[in-house]
């Protein structure tokens, strides 16, 4: 079943490389900076449902996934027909697209970084007012 799916998503794109653009703007496009923090978002939330869903007892309250993806399109006002048909419209463009989430990437690795070394800094507080 995955593979299938991998096989279908790569013949899309391969699909969308050749020739000429068969896929219309669509009305209401993200723009790339948007869907960057998007992306970037939706990794972020991605992460905290996983980390959550690991820690909750069999009693314990669950929250779809879905509730995740939404409520990001939620925070920058898109709907998500809206996001997919962008996702669709920018996966035309393979090199634009690779660009967005390169950039998307990179953000997420900037803010990984900076809590690193803030946490990093705390500890080092920490150590110095146990001396």
């Amino acid at each position: 079943m995955r593979g299938s799916i991998v096989i279908f998503i790569l013949g899309l794109f391969l699909i969308a490389g050749c020739g000429d653009s068969w896929i219309k703007k669509p009305k209401g496009l993200v723009p790339e900076k948007q869907m960057v923090d998007i992306l970037v978002d939706l990794h972020i939330a991605n992460a905290i449902y996983d980390q959550r869903d690991n820690r909750l007892g069999a009693g314990e309250m669950k929250i779809k996934s879905q509730e995740f993806y939404y409520s990001v399109l939620k925070k920058y006002n898109v709907a998500d027909s809206t996001f997919e048909q962008s996702v669709i419209y920018y996966s035309n463009f393979p090199k634009d697209f690779e660009r967005i989430y390169a950039a998307a990437l990179d953000k997420i690795s900037q803010m990984n970084e900076a809590y690193t070394n803030k946490e990093e800094e705390e500890l080092n507080i920490g150590n110095e007012q146990v001396r």
